[in-house]
């Protein structure tokens, strides 16, 4: 089970990475419109609070990472990061779109799940 809980732990840390280059570099050009839904007057007005938010992803992605390059000593900080996109992900499908549940916090979840002990 922790092999596959590192595997999840490894996606969801990719994911946060695809965030942040999203957020950070491709927010107002044709592929962040497309995928944020938004107008190139929107993205803009926007622009560096999405870089902000795409940083706090990539510390997300930093801290999983971290966790795994442990080994068995990281177990607390893959859970505390873990625990921390769950808490950004319910936030998110709450205050924005369900779909960030599903996207961001869904996996988190999953991956707790199989590297707690049951």
């Amino acid at each position: 089970m922790e092999l596959i809980a590192n595997v999840l732990i490894a996606l969801v840390a990719a994911l946060h990475i695809y965030f942040l280059i999203l957020e950070m570099f491709l927010w107002d050009k044709p592929y962040g419109l497309r995928v944020f839904g938004q107008s190139r007057e929107a993205a803009k007005a926007s622009k560096v609070l999405a870089m902000n938010q795409g940083l706090y992803n990539g510390f997300l992605a930093a801290g999983l990472l971290w966790g795994l390059s442990l080994g068995g000593a990281g177990f607390s900080i893959k859970i505390f990061f873990l625990i921390c996109v769950v808490i950004a992900g319910v936030f998110g499908g709450v205050t924005v779109s369900r779909k960030i549940f599903f996207v961001q916090a869904a996996p988190a979840v999953l991956a707790l799940a199989l590297l707690l002990p049951g």
